[in-house]
């Protein structure tokens, strides 16, 4: 069956660092683009940053570029997304999404993983 599974949120100060990561299962991981979106408490969906099915392209949020890197091992099945200089504003929960990258129709989710970040 499919299955995205995150890992890696944790508490963390301002300033820190963490790097997520989404274990995909039951598909052709290879042949999506994968997304990172996060959803904090009172705040709408927001996209934090896309990757092509090889890695060659990449998009990010303005509110984390410079800050984030989104990076892929098609042999592992993995994608990540490592996050530097986090500000409390990027507490949420993050969350994993594949798109068949042939018909940007097809689409998983994956259960979410939490970040804080506080002093």
């Amino acid at each position: 069956q499919v299955q995205l599974v995150e890992s890696g949120g944790d508490w963390v100060q301002p300033g820190g660092s963490l790097r997520l990561s989404c274990a995909a299962s039951g598909f052709a991981f290879s042949t999506y683009n994968m997304r990172w979106y996060r959803q904090a408490p009172g705040k709408e969906r927001e996209l934090v940053a896309s990757i092509s099915t090889y890695g060659g392209t990449t998009h990010y949020a303005d509110s984390v570029k410079g800050r984030f890197t989104i990076s892929r091992d098609n042999n592992k099945d993995t994608v990540y997304l490592q996050m530097n200089s986090l500000r409390p504003e990027d507490t949420a929960g993050y969350y994993c999404n594949a798109v068949f990258a042939l018909s940007q129709r097809s689409s998983y989710w994956g259960q979410g993983t939490q970040v804080t970040v506080s002093s």
